[in-house]
């Protein structure tokens, strides 16, 4: 059996946040530091990006979406004999978001959580692959909640702070859901995934562990730009142009490519790196941000809406978690 991909749905705050929003509220929180005006959409190709409600958790983006989904498909909770939440963000330590999220969906199946930044929601859906593949599961809800806007460093004493807590602004909040079952043909054929572990260091958001447990200072997102791109750059073309000559496959074979985008100039620069069409992108970035490990999924079920791609159609997943974690992985719908 293979998995298939039943359907996906995306859910996105109602309010939005512009970029110089952004700088404003920094210059306002900033006494000793002040942003070059318009520098955070210059930098970054990012006009707005969505921002939850104070009353909102990272497991009610997953949940709007997974009803969504599930509505969409005429398929109750019920029916789901797995969940896994895959996603950067989580509700508490312990227990696992995915319990949070099964509870309020009404679902009684088996859940477990996947962590691995951007990257957490593809590698839900290689479990859930895996799983389906060895017979274990007939259908899976993937979901994801990403909530990253609670964790971005607002008060910044000055321009090197600045620039460390540079990749919060251009996240969004975002929830996403994917239906995967059990067929007899299409579905996933292709998967790889790769890590570059000792660059663990370049982004980072350290609270919660043994290693700052309850330091607010550690509370916020910590970033370097320029080290995120040297490692994609140095270690992650291989994977995925190996999946090409592996499936004997071309990007023009897919419908849609859908990429990880953390800002403009660097989607251009793995766009050209690895020789993606322009036009089988799904550039959701500017009017939406950094949507994390929801990324990926909400630019398939834009491309679904938008009539570009169908049932019978190839579809290929390209995740990046900021040079660190790579993943591909080649559908048919």
């Amino acid at each position: 059996m293979r998995a298939r991909i039943a359907g996906v749905a995306a859910h996105l705050p109602e309010r939005t946040v512009t970029s110089a929003e952004v700088e404003a509220r920094v210059r306002a929180e900033s006494p000793g530091y002040r942003p070059s005006p318009t520098i955070v959409e210059r930098m970054t190709g990012i006009a707005a990006r969505h921002v939850m409600r104070d009353d909102e958790q990272a497991s009610d983006l997953a949940v709007a979406a997974a009803r969504r989904l599930l509505d969409d498909l005429g398929i109750g909770p019920d029916r789901l004999d797995l969940l896994i939440f895959g996603s950067a963000s989580q509700d508490l330590i312990e227990p696992a978001t995915a319990h949070i999220v099964a509870a309020k969906l009404g679902a009684s199946c088996p859940v477990f959580d996947v962590k691995n930044a951007c990257n957490s929601f593809l590698n839900g859906l290689q479990m859930a692959d895996a799983l389906i593949r060895t017979g274990q599961h007939e259908r899976v809800l993937v979901c994801t909640g990403e909530s990253p806007s609670r964790a971005i460093r607002w008060n910044v004493r000055d321009r090197a702070q600045f620039a460390d807590a540079f990749a919060g602004y251009t996240l969004s909040d975002a929830g996403a859901a994917m239906l995967v079952e059990a067929a007899p043909d299409g579905g996933i054929f292709y998967r790889d995934f790769a890590a570059v572990s000792s660059a663990w260091r370049v982004g980072t958001l350290p609270a919660g562990g043994s290693m700052h447990p309850r330091d607010p200072e550690f509370t916020y997102f910590s970033g370097d730009g320029r080290r995120l791109k040297d490692a994609f750059v140095g270690h992650g073309p291989e994977i995925f142009l190996t999946a090409l000559e592996k499936t004997g496959l071309t990007w023009d074979d897919f419908a849609v490519v859908c990429v990880h985008q953390v800002t403009a100039r660097y989607t251009e620069l793995l766009r050209s790196i690895l020789d993606i069409p322009a036009g089988r992108l799904v550039v959701t970035l500017p009017e939406h941000g950094n949507l994390a490990s929801a990324s990926l999924p909400f630019q398939l079920d834009t491309a679904l809406r938008e009539g570009r791609c169908g049932p019978g159609d190839r579809i290929a997943l390209v995740g990046l978690a900021g040079g660190v974690s790579l993943g591909v992985t080649f559908a048919e719908l």
